[in-house]
């Protein structure tokens, strides 16, 4: 197994995450019971779920899960679709099959600490900020300038995790056709895709775009279902995808198979899910609004473009750090400090937190954070 440093964000949520009163920093959209879930199925896909039988399932996923994965492309078929044990497990199978000594890879920062990590122990990677002072702008000029000749990979993440941030479809587009030119293989995990607060600002999929490029999705964060573990990247380029299985026979092999019914039955459902998630994050924004509007002198907030996270700063004069450890400590209130996504290619800031908006009822949480901050006044 490649050698890897900690999971930053796995070893806070280890000591915090079951135990802290108020999750307010939750990266996934409010779950929904088995029974929920069930009442969304067709009568074939109820029937299967109860009579399935409990062997193993194909490597590449179920067909039947993979034809309806392929009705979100516009250009790929449900043999462009490989489904994984989440998205971790597709990103660390994609870059060890794409990356080796030798080559070079370009990641946008921050991110998610493996789009970083797992590529960083297979060869030389540059990094390319998001600048915090134009509201979280991607500079294409920057990302041609880091590109090498033998770079491989150019990985990006929107909507992204942790900022909220959505670029414009030209851009998108623009950094898919210059990856394409010079050979190089796109990166774009896309899993908060379909939580954009304007539908119109929703980008294409990568592997609509191009033959070369990966998009990254999962069950977890967008529908809400992280329980699943069914992740999946859709990629027109085969031969890569069949690397990829086989790069995936010394990891998991294959996929729960009642996990695998469960999200044929979410992805048919898609449009209700997503409706529903949505809708919970239009209610949820005002009431952060009204939060952050109480203490102007002490956060600096502005709503996610999509996804289901944001990055506000924190002005106050102990440093972020110390300032979300006392407020789980003294309050049970739990957010990520920016130490979690410090990032070892790219300056970051240090002066953030995350914070989400996608759980339902998040105003006990508030209000626990309140209390505690008109407390230190």
């Amino acid at each position: 197994m490649t050698r890897l440093p900690d999971f930053r964000l796995e070893t806070y949520f280890s000591q915090w995450e079951f135990t802290a009163r108020h999750h307010l920093t939750a990266s996934d959209v409010q779950t929904m019971t088995l029974g929920e879930l069930l009442a969304l199925a067709d009568d074939h896909d109820r029937t299967a779920f109860e009579n399935l039988s409990l062997g193993y399932t194909e490597t590449y996923g179920d067909p039947a899960l993979r034809q309806a994965i392929s009705q979100m492309y516009e250009r790929a078929d449900a043999e462009d679709i490989i489904c994984c044990a989440g998205a971790e497990e597709a990103l660390y199978l994609a870059m060890n099959v794409l990356l080796d000594t030798g080559d070079h890879a370009v990641v946008v920062t921050p991110n998610y600490q493996a789009a970083e990590t797992v590529p960083l122990a297979l060869c030389e990677v540059t990094g390319v900020a998001l600048d915090p002072d134009r509201d979280w702008a991607l500079d294409l000029d920057q990302i041609k300038a880091a590109i090498r000749p033998n770079t491989r990979v150019v990985s990006v993440n929107f909507p992204n995790n942790p900022t909220g941030k959505v670029i414009s479809a030209a851009d998108f587009t623009e950094l898919a056709r210059l990856c394409d030119e010079r050979g190089i293989h796109l990166f774009s995990d896309e899993v908060y895709r379909g939580l954009e607060r304007d539908p119109a600002r929703t980008l294409p999929q990568a592997a609509d775009l191009s033959e070369r490029a990966l998009s990254l999705n999962v069950t977890s964060k967008s529908l809400g279902l992280p329980g699943l573990r069914i992740g999946w990247i859709a990629c027109r380029d085969r031969s890569l995808l069949t690397r990829l299985e086989r790069a995936k026979h010394y990891t998991t092999i294959c996929n729960s198979a009642p996990s695998e019914v469960l999200a044929r039955i979410a992805l048919k459902a898609r449009t209700r899910i997503l409706d529903r998630n949505r809708a919970l994050i239009a209610r949820n924004l005002p009431v952060f609004d009204a939060f952050f509007a109480e203490f102007p002198d002490v956060f600096e907030w502005r709503a996610p473009d999509g996804g289901c996270v944001a990055y506000p700063r924190y002005l106050g004069p102990e440093g972020v750090e110390d300032f979300c450890t006392r407020l789980v400590e003294e309050a049970g209130v739990l957010l990520l400090p920016a130490g979690i996504y410090r990032s070892e290619l790219t300056p970051t800031p240090t002066d953030r937190f995350r914070i989400g908006v996608g759980r339902a009822h998040p105003e006990e949480g508030l209000a626990a954070f309140t209390q505690w901050m008109r407390a230190r006044r």
